[in-house]
């Protein structure tokens, strides 16, 4: 493990630094394999830097959505009593993970808070008990559960797809419904296999009886904060709980509507979904403006980087760029290999496009051009590419800083774990793409 862990510590950059550089060599691959001008390449480019505006703030969202549910009081004590149920360490890193992966298949943003926060919670709990837990290894088990959220109900992909006016569904003329996607069956089979399997890989490599642990010492969980002072007026409007109700129960009257009248997922629903769940939840405006502080600071990435993926994906559709890496793909792969080949890619991808919309904004084109002229089911390249993106992310630090601010650990200290979710989702994947290009 400690290879890995040097690799990492000594070699990977930061995601803004992966994103320009990749903006450079599509840039020099656009002049090298097409007809491109350089002045061509940079209008193109500087054209593009718009072009994904609507959905950079809805990805923006579904983060600081998240992070602002996972710290309402009601989840905050729904977790607390949770801490509680593990008696013993192996039960409190496989019960960790599993709760933090269902918690990534409901939000990816509530996902990765819950880990790290259930993860502190569980071993504080068990450190008052006496009994000692590898504490790198639960924050670990708490970051696993990201390995699967692409297969869930904020899937960026399979949601982009359901979405009309998007990107994805203007290049195929229409709109790929979530039931041939997200809630296929093959997909939900996946999702609870990669649970089962990755639990078991876990189980594997906790330390055992008597063995030597990194045992939380301090007490880190955050203060409680202090009431807000309620003076004038303007201050009881601030602290009514009135108000956040009346837009909660605003927000869920749309959602039925929306739903009764035949109205589908799309990222904006799956946002205004969990608005409103927040806004039933919290206690009063004075609350929400606080939670939304706390977790406006780790939607900066998303925001400074997306424009830049927006100019990547200008750069490659208005040089042709998208139609030679088509061709590659499928010139390398059968109809029956093509999910495998995609997922790989997509793995090897999201190392340089950390984010999951962002890897859908440069590759979900070209895969879905390369399934078309291969005659493969586009919800397979729309899925395969989702289980590369969250397949890396194991080993990929980009998506683990939260969570190890909130644990006060570095990637160093879980990526040996990390490693081994990815080699056991990494084998799910694989027979998934396999049985469904074959079926």
């Amino acid at each position: 493990m400690r290879p890995i862990n040097s690799l990492v510590e000594r070699f990977i950059p930061s995601a803004l630094v992966f994103v320009i550089a990749l903006t450079v060599i599509v840039a020099v691959l656009a002049l090298i394999l097409t007809d491109s001008s350089p002045v061509d390449v940079v209008r193109s480019w500087g054209d593009g830097l718009a072009g994904l505006l609507a959905f950079m703030t809805q990805m923006a969202l579904v983060l600081l959505l998240g992070h602002v549910l996972a710290n309402t009081t009601p989840v905050h004590r729904l977790l607390v009593r949770l801490g509680g149920v593990p008696r013993t360490a192996l039960q409190a890193y496989l019960f960790v993970f599993t709760v933090a992966a269902v918690a990534c298949l409901i939000t990816w943003g509530l996902g990765l808070v819950v880990g790290g926060l259930l993860a502190k919670e569980v071993a504080f709990q068990l450190r008052a008990k006496g009994v000692p837990v590898h504490f790198p290894l639960l924050v670990a088990a708490g970051y696993s559960g990201f390995v699967i959220w692409h297969m869930g109900y904020s899937g960026s992909g399979p949601l982009t797809a359901a979405t009309e006016g998007s990107f994805l569904a203007e290049q195929l003329g229409r709109t790929i419904p979530l039931s041939d996607t997200t809630f296929s069956a093959w997909n939900i089979t996946a999702a609870i296999v990669t649970i089962v399997v990755v639990a078991l890989a876990l189980a594997l490599v906790a330390p055992r009886r008597n063995a030597a642990v990194f045992v939380l010492e301090v007490d880190a969980r955050e203060k409680t904060v202090a009431e807000e002072a309620v003076v004038t007026p303007a201050d009881r409007l601030d602290a009514s709980r009135i108000l956040t109700l009346i837009v909660g129960l605003a927000l869920i009257a749309y959602l039925v509507i929306h739903f009764v009248e035949g109205g589908t997922l799309s990222l904006d629903i799956v946002n205004w979904s969990f608005l409103g769940l927040i806004f039933l939840l919290v206690r009063n405006p004075f609350e929400l403006i606080r939670l939304t502080k706390d977790a406006a600071s780790n939607v900066g990435d998303i925001l400074l980087q997306f424009p830049l993926y927006a100019g990547i994906l200008g750069m490659m559709v208005g040089s042709g760029l998208i139609g030679v890496f088509s061709d590659f793909f499928v010139n390398v792969s059968t109809p029956a290999t093509f999910g495998v080949m995609a997922l790989l890619a997509a793995g090897l991808v999201n190392f340089f496009v950390p984010s999951g919309g962002g890897q859908f904004a440069v590759q979900g084109p070209i895969m879905l051009d390369a399934a078309e002229r291969l005659g493969v089911d586009p919800s397979v390249a729309i899925m395969a590419v989702s289980y590369g993106d969250q397949w890396t992310n194991m080993i990929q630090p980009f998506w683990a800083l939260p969570l190890l601010a909130i644990a006060g650990l570095k990637m160093r200290d879980i990526l040996g774990y990390t490693t081994i979710t990815f080699l056991a989702a990494g084998l799910v994947f694989i027979a998934t793409m396999f049985i469904v290009g074959a079926g």
